[in-house]
C-alpha cells in the first residue's frame, strides 16, 4: 500500500517524540540540585531588630563597663556636655602593657604561620644546625662544669675539716696540758679538808673528764663529715666546761686561805692555760662557722651548675624541635595549630583594644551633669552597676527596648540605629543606643535586657507611648571577603564550605570565619580566594 506525505510526517512526528522521551527517560542526565554562588568582595552588615515604646526621659545613669581606679576626671556638676565628650578616664597602664605585649604575640604567631606554611629555606635550616650544635656543646661543657665543680666542693670541704680535725687535736694538747698545771696546783696548795680544796679537786676532776672525752675526737675519720661537726660540737662544750674549771680554780687561788701560799707563777699559768683554751674554743668556732659557710657556698654552687645543666638541656631540646619545624613538611593540622595562635592572638589584641576604648567614660547624649558620684583615685568595683555620673539629656525622650538575651551581647553605647515610628510612616530617624541594663528581666519566661535608644535628630509631634521600630546597627566590616551564610555549614564546632571545581569535582574546605551579618553574607577570615565559587543547596 502506498503512503500518502500525511502519514509519512505523522509517522516522523511520533518517531521524533519517542526518541525524545527516551532521551529524557535514559540518557539525560538529571541537572545537580544546587547554585553557586562567587566568593567576593563585599560588605557585610549585622543589624539587631526590635519594637520599642517612645518614654519620657529625666535622667541617664552612665557606668563604666570594666572595673578599675579613675585616673582623670574631665567634668563637673552643672556643666554642659556634648554628646562623645570623655567624662572621665580608667587607668590603662597595665592594659597598655599588656597590649603591646598581645601585639608583639600576634606578630609572632603570625610570622610563625607564615614561616610554616612558606617552609624553611636552607640558610635558615643552616642556622638552626648551628643553634643545635652549639646548644649541644654548651649542655655537655654544662655537665662537666657541674662534675668540677662537684669534685671542686668535695675536695674544699675535706680541706676544711683537715683544718678542723687540726682544731680538735690543738684544743686536745691545750686542754691537756692545763689539766697538767691544774693537777700541780691541787697536789700543792689545796691539800688541806677545806673548802676550797674541794672545789679547787672537783674543777680538776671535770677538766680531766673533759680531756677524756676529748682524746677520741683525734683518731676520727675525716672524711666522715657528720661525725666531724658532732666532734666539733662536743669539743666546744668540754672547752667551755675547761675554761670555766680554770676559772674556778684561779678563783680559789685568791681566797683568803690560800692568796699569799700560792705563788705568782702558778698564778700566772693558770692565766696562760685558760687563755690558750678560749684561743682553742675561737678557733673551733671558727672551724664550725667556716664549715657551714663551705657548706652554704658548695651548696649554691652545686645548685648553680645544675640550674645551668637543666637551663643548656631546655635550650637544647628546644633547638631540637625548632630544627624539626623547620625541617618537617607543613602538615594541615600545623597549620590549623598556627592559625589557631593567629586567631587567639587577634582575639587578645581585639579584647584588649575594647578594654583600652571603654576606659574612657563617653556622654551618649548632650546634657548636663547632675552628679558625679566619685573622686580621682577611687576604685569602681562593679562594672555597670557602680553609677559614675548622672547626667540630664537635653533631648526630653527616648526609646525603650527589651532586646533577647542573644541579640544584646552584639549591641553596645554608642551603635547607630535606625528608627521608624508608626505615627511618621514615611520617615526614617536616628539614632543611638544610650545605655544597656545590666540586669535581665523575665517576660514570659525568656531572658531580655532594656536598652535606652536616644534621638538624634528629634521629630516634632511626637508623644510618650508611640511604638518605634529599631534596627540597631551592631557591627558591619567594608571590603571584605564574603560569601552568602548559607553556603557555610558547622560541623564539630568548624566550618566548611563546598568548593565547586567542576560538575564532578566538588571539594569540601574548612573556613575561618568572622562578622556574621544580618544580610545573608558572612565573612571569610581564611580557606577561600575571591573568585572561586561555593555550592549553596
Amino acid at each position: 500500500m502506498k503512503m500518502n506525505k500525511k502519514n509519512i510526517v505523522l509517522i516522523i512526528i511520533i518517531a521524533a517524540v519517542l526518541v525524545g522521551v527516551i532521551y529524557q527517560l535514559f540518557f539525560k542526565k538529571e541537572k545537580p540540585k544546587f547554585t553557586l554562588a562567587d566568593v567576593s568582595i563585599g560588605n557585610v552588615v549585622q543589624e539587631v531588630s526590635e519594637t520599642g515604646q517612645i518614654q519620657k526621659g529625666d535622667k541617664l545613669n552612665l557606668s563604666f563597663k570594666n572595673a578599675g581606679r579613675i585616673e582623670k576626671i574631665y567634668t563637673e556638676v552643672g556643666a554642659l556636655i556634648k554628646e562623645g565628650d570623655v567624662l572621665a578616664v580608667l587607668e590603662t597602664t597595665d592594659l597598655g602593657v599588656q597590649y603591646q605585649e598581645a601585639k608583639a604575640a600576634l606578630a609572632l604567631a603570625q610570622a610563625q604561620l607564615d614561616k610554616i606554611i612558606k617552609g624553611a629555606g636552607q640558610e635558615e635550616i643552616k642556622a638552626a644546625q648551628t643553634t643545635v650544635a652549639n646548644a649541644e656543646i654548651a649542655s655537655k661543657n654544662a655537665e662537666q662544669n657541674l662534675k668540677d665543680i662537684t669534685a671542686q666542693t668535695n675536695n674544699s670541704l675535706s680541706s676544711v675539716y683537715e683544718d678542723a680535725l687540726e682544731a680538735i687535736n690543738d684544743a686536745y694538747l691545750k686542754s691537756y696540758n692545763a689539766l697538767n698545771s691544774a693537777d700541780y696546783v691541787q697536789r700543792t696548795y689545796f691539800y688541806r679538808a677545806d673548802q676550797e680544796m674541794g672545789t679547787v679537786s672537783n674543777s680538776v676532776d671535770s677538766i680531766r673528764s673533759s680531756v677524756n672525752k676529748m682524746k677520741p675526737y683525734l683518731d676520727a675519720d675525716k672524711s666522715n663529715f657528720q661525725l666531724m661537726d658532732t666532734n666539733l660540737v662536743e669539743t666546744k662544750k668540754e672547752l667551755d666546761k675547761i675554761s670555766f674549771a680554770l676559772k674556778t680554780i684561779r678563783e680559789a687561788c685568791e681566797s683568803i686561805n690560800y692568796r699569799n701560799n700560792v705563788s705568782a707563777t702558778d698564778k700566772t699559768a693558770l692565766d696562760t692555760h685558760r687563755t690558750y683554751i678560749n684561743t682553742a674554743l675561737t678557733n673551733i668556732n671558727t672551724s664550725l662557722q667556716t664549715i657551714s659557710s663551705t657548706a652554704l657556698t658548695n651548696d649554691y654552687n652545686i645548685n648553680t651548675a645544675k640550674a645551668t645543666v637543666d637551663t643548656t638541656k631546655g635550650a637544647l631540646n628546644v633547638a631540637k624541635d625548632a630544627l624539626s619545624v623547620l625541617t618537617a613538611p607543613a602538615r594541615t593540622e600545623d597549620i590549623d595549630l598556627y592559625q589557631a595562635k593567629v586567631d587567639q592572638a587577634r582575639a587578645s589584641n581585639r579584647l584588649l583594644e575594647i578594654k583600652i576604648k571603654d576606659a574612657a567614660l563617653r556622654s551618649p547624649v548632650n546634657g548636663q551633669v547632675a552628679e558625679i558620684n566619685k573622686r580621682v583615685g577611687e576604685l569602681v568595683v562593679s562594672a555597670f552597676s557602680d553609677i559614675f555620673i548622672t547626667v540630664l539629656p537635653e533631648n526630653p525622650y527616648k526609646i525603650e527596648a527589651n532586646i533577647y538575651e542573644e541579640d544584646v551581647v552584639k549591641t553596645e553605647v554608642g551603635n547607630e540605629v535606625d528608627i521608624t515610628l508608626v505615627s511618621f510612616p514615611d520617615q526614617l530617624f536616628r539614632g543611638k543606643v544610650v545605655s544597656i541594663d545590666p540586669a535581665e528581666k523575665l517576660i514570659d519566661g525568656v531572658v531580655y535586657y532594656k536598652v535606652m535608644v536616644g534621638f538624634l535628630d528629634m521629630p516634632q509631634g511626637i508623644k510618650p507611648g508611640m511604638s518605634a521600630d529599631l534596627v540597631i546597627k551592631t557591627a558591619n566590616k567594608d571590603n571584605v571577603l564574603v560569601v552568602p551564610d548559607l553556603a557555610v555549614d558547622k560541623k564539630n564546632g568548624k566550618r566548611f564550605v563546598e568548593v565547586f571545581k567542576s560538575e564532578n569535582n566538588i571539594e569540601q574546605r574548612e573556613v575561618k570565619i568572622g562578622l556574621e551579618g544580618s544580610n545573608g553574607l558572612i565573612e571569610i577570615v581564611s580557606g577561600l580566594k575571591e573568585g572561586e565559587k561555593v555550592v549553596i543547596r
